[in-house]
């Protein structure tokens, strides 16, 4: 089975259920994956709720991902992912840089995201 990464939206849109917001292809992917997310996603994650974006805080997207999907936190090396990061200047975000670099650290792993940036400079992009 291959390992896909969700982005946040796509994480907090599976926590509340919204499956409406996501495409065919990213469902079927997203069935047929083991899933991980990028702690780059905990993170922005936690931001989002301190700024009344989202509800629910990061641990329970995590734990609520974790309990429905068998979604898992990758613990890849932190050195390894900045050395992919530094290069990605595509972007100014520093959340989608991480995320870009987890998902081509652990082998160009596909990435299930609806952003047009990462979909236009990732190209195992899922959407």
């Amino acid at each position: 089975m291959t390992t896909a990464y969700l982005d946040t939206s796509v994480a907090v849109w599976l926590a509340q259920g919204d499956l409406s917001r996501i495409t065919r292809t990213a469902l079927d992917s997203i069935r047929n994956s083991n899933l991980l997310v990028s702690p780059m996603v905990a993170l922005e994650l936690a931001y989002l709720h301190e700024i009344n974006r989202i509800t629910l805080t990061s641990q329970d997207v995590l734990l609520k991902l974790k309990a429905e999907l068998g979604v898992d936190v990758c613990d890849s090396s932190f050195p390894a992912l900045i050395a992919i990061a530094v290069n990605e200047k595509w972007t100014r975000d520093p959340f989608d840089r991480i995320i870009v670099s987890q998902a081509k650290a652990n082998g160009l792993a596909p990435l299930i995201s609806p952003d047009e940036a990462i979909q236009k400079n990732y190209i195992k992009t899922v959407w």
